[in-house]
């Protein structure tokens, strides 16, 4: 794993409520598929690309997902009295993610690895000489439970560029990536979405995408559930 991402950061304080009536009870990292919650499979990966430092942010239902977390070693919990959304909330955690570059995981998606570890792959491919943000991008044949219409295109350069206007674009943002700290310099106050960082960096030319080539699953309603489970206890996975 390269050297200079040592600290990575596990988005855990989503509402859910899609997922309704199961995350009345229980916050949506914590749903079990397949055997293992959500939130344990982000973590998973992030502890065998060998980050020790990890923030998990917390909101809805937050102290359930703090006794989830009291064996894991190593997690610092960045707590949201208001919900700050992807980028409000790693902006409150910076202080806790080094001083270079760090990875940032949904938790309330699933994906597993090609022949080399996704975050692997993002790490190797990571310069932060000329990136603020590289994103891992899911081919939208190839999402399972995703009915949206794709996020990007992305040129042969491995620079993204919006749909925008267009009917639909070949990939989506599969919620995992690499960010640096230099992306949140003048960044808004509060609750703001990660994408508005996003914007800044393509303005910069430092936004850059990396196509998984693994499986990657969304687990959006209820009624996906029984099928991503499936799918995951497969013997091909």
């Amino acid at each position: 794993m390269s050297a200079h991402i040592t600290h990575a950061m596990v988005l855990a304080a989503g509402l859910g409520l899609r997922m309704r009536p199961i995350t009345l009870a229980i916050p949506k990292p914590l749903v079990t598929v397949a055997g293992h919650t959500m939130l344990d499979r982000a973590l998973d990966h992030v502890e065998r690309a060998g980050i020790d430092d990890i923030v998990v942010n917390t909101h809805w239902l937050a102290g359930k997902v703090t006794e989830h977390l009291a064996g894991r070693g190593g997690i610092t919990l960045s707590h949201e009295p208001e919900l700050l959304e992807t980028g409000g909330g790693v902006a409150k955690a910076l202080p806790h993610l080094g001083h270079a570059s760090f990875f940032v995981v949904n938790s309330d998606i699933i994906w597993t690895d090609g022949d080399t570890p996704a975050l692997a792959r993002l790490a190797r491919m990571w310069n932060p000489e000329r990136m603020d943000a590289l994103l891992l991008l899911q081919p939208v044949e190839r999402a399972v439970g995703y009915e949206g219409k794709g996020d990007f295109f992305l040129d042969a350069a491995d620079v993204p560029r919006r749909r925008g206007e267009a009917s639909s674009a070949p990939y989506l943002f599969s919620g995992v990536q690499v960010l640096h700290h230099r992306l949140f310099e003048g960044a808004p106050e509060g609750r703001f979405s990660l994408n508005v960082l996003y914007d800044r960096a393509a303005e910069r030319k430092r936004l850059f995408g990396l196509v998984h080539d693994g499986a990657w699953y969304h687990v959006g309603t209820p009624e996906t559930l029984p099928e991503v489970e499936r799918l995951l206890s497969s013997p091909q996975v």
